[in-house]
């Protein structure tokens, strides 16, 4: 984030006198009126309304705008009107029924009720990657769902309002315990017989156990399939080992069964950023375009469960992880303008933000936050977590985050999400009040409760502020120099799942 001061002075004629319009020394925001606006680069500014609709600004108009009464050009005026980014005294009602039509939309996907159901049927798991957040070995005992508490968490799914549901089962790795899979999947087809819900099934695995039957029950079932591909197979293995060494070698022919008896894009797959990939950013492009993917997700590493105790080791900076992506997403744009359809998954996220009328319901970017409230997560342990997140620290100890029983009464889910509210609302939270994000972002206060222990920790320490002010900064900086073509593509890219016809993972 860019600390030097800047001013700038506008002689406003209609009131004859000289405005000068400072961004103070810890931050790039500025609010104006309604308007928040934002230095996302040198000299690069941006005014962003509450509706999220935005402008490129430069520094004279900044300071025409506070000024208040300078007289802005008529097509100006008309673009920052038409994007609520100021207001007419003649406003009339069409007006507020469009921007309350804007916020409506954007905010879909948080009052529809919960859309995400993650069931965790096991915590077993054959790897033994260092930063695996809760994995157990095979020989562990004693984590695995009960039959009653995955009946009841399948049944608990149709609580939800929402229309529109997603099942997805974790782990640990799910496949190991493919028998309450199967039993929770039949389960919840059978009741959906009668509610009717628009439902699709998920599972994340490292596919190692895939069975040629398998893929044949979860072809009549819709089912699809999350894996992880860290990059080549040498870094893949070193990441994500196991006793064999050949992990990225069992991945891949599972991806290969599942393509060939499921469907070509039955499968998808994410990939984590360890100390050791920042120095491959091309190489693990390269290798998802070689597998034939369609998308790569260039995530950071998580620092929730067992993996917050190898950050020593395995840990990185914000500015480290930042030059790593956005290597990354220019070698993802590099292999588009060659013909290659490959989206990066996060950049997605953020030029829907941007870009889209509609939101996508990425639930780390909620405001307030969407845990607890667009997910839910049934573990094994018979608990109801508000996120994945959540349920990660829980197995560290910290178990603050903890709902009811998934078979108990729901007294204390209330309080839980209640405090998650409270410590994500940007509107009262210090630091996201002026912030020009305002309406893209919010505080994550379980990344503070893994961080800081404490969801009320200052919203301005956490990595995920952080991570997300430079994500967006980067994003307004490609915006503002894109061509015609890339402009497309993101567009293309800002398209929620249910308008592009395919699978958006969170």
């Amino acid at each position: 984030m860019h600390t030097q001061s800047i001013c700038f002075v506008a002689t406003n004629k209609s009131i004859g006198q000289k405005r000068q319009t400072q961004f103070s020394h810890d931050s790039d925001d500025l609010l104006i009126g309604k308007m928040r606006a934002r230095r996302f680069a040198p000299l690069k500014y941006v005014g962003i309304s509450t509706t999220g609709d935005w402008e490129f600004l430069n520094e004279q108009t900044l300071a025409m705008l506070e000024a208040q009464h300078a007289e802005l050009p008529i097509d100006l005026t008309a673009r920052l009107l038409s994007k609520f980014l100021i207001e007419s005294p003649h406003q009339g009602n069409g007006t507020v029924l469009l921007k309350k039509a804007r916020l409506g939309a954007k905010r879909a996907t948080v009052q529809s009720g919960t859309t995400l159901h993650i069931i965790v049927p096991t915590l077993q798991c054959a790897h033994s990657c260092q930063y695996c957040q809760v994995s157990r070995s095979l020989e562990s005992v004693g984590h695995t769902m009960s039959t009653e508490d995955l009946d009841a968490a399948c049944d608990l799914i149709f609580d939800s309002p929402s229309r529109t549901l997603t099942v997805e089962f974790q782990g640990g790795d799910p496949l190991l315990r493919f028998d309450l899979v199967e039993r929770a999947i039949l389960r919840i087809q059978q009741r959906n017989a009668v509610e009717q819900r628009a439902i699709r099934f998920v599972i994340a695995s490292t596919l190692h156990q895939l069975t040629s039957d398998m893929c044949v029950f979860f072809k009549a079932h819709n089912v699809y399939l999350s894996t992880s591909i860290d990059g080549p197979a040498w870094l893949h293995n070193k990441n994500r080992p196991i006793r064999e060494k050949d992990s990225y070698e069992r991945t891949w022919s599972s991806i290969d069964l599942a393509r060939r008896l499921i469907s070509a894009d039955s499968v998808s797959a994410l990939m984590t950023t360890t100390r050791l990939s920042l120095q491959y950013p091309h190489e693990i492009v390269d290798e998802y375009v070689r597998l034939g993917f369609r998308e790569i997700f260039i995530r950071p590493l998580s620092s929730y469960g067992f993996a917050k105790r190898n950050q020593a080791k395995l840990g990185y900076s914000i500015d480290d992880f930042m030059a790593f992506y956005d290597t990354a997403l220019e070698r993802v744009l590099w292999w588009n303008a060659r013909g290659v359809e490959i989206r990066e998954v996060y950049a997605a996220i953020i030029v829907n933000k941007l870009l889209s009328t509609f939101d996508a319901g990425f639930v780390d970017l909620q405001s307030p936050t969407g845990a607890g409230v667009g997910v839910l997560v049934y573990n094994y342990d018979g608990y109801i977590y508000p996120s994945d997140e959540a349920r990660m620290l829980a197995e560290t100890g910290d178990q603050s985050l903890r709902m009811r029983a998934i078979r108990g009464p729901a007294d204390k889910d209330v309080h839980v999400v209640t405090q998650l509210r409270k410590a994500s609302e940007p509107d009262s939270v210090d630091g996201c009040q002026t912030c020009a994000y305002h309406a893209y972002c919010g505080p994550n206060p379980v990344d503070a409760q893994a961080q800081h222990g404490s969801m009320f920790a200052p919203v301005r320490s956490t990595e995920h502020c952080a991570r997300h002010l430079r994500l967006f900064d980067g994003m307004f900086e490609r915006l503002s120099t894109a061509s015609e073509d890339q402009l497309d593509l993101f567009h293309s890219w800002a398209q929620p799942a249910f308008m592009r016809g395919r699978v958006c993972e969170k």
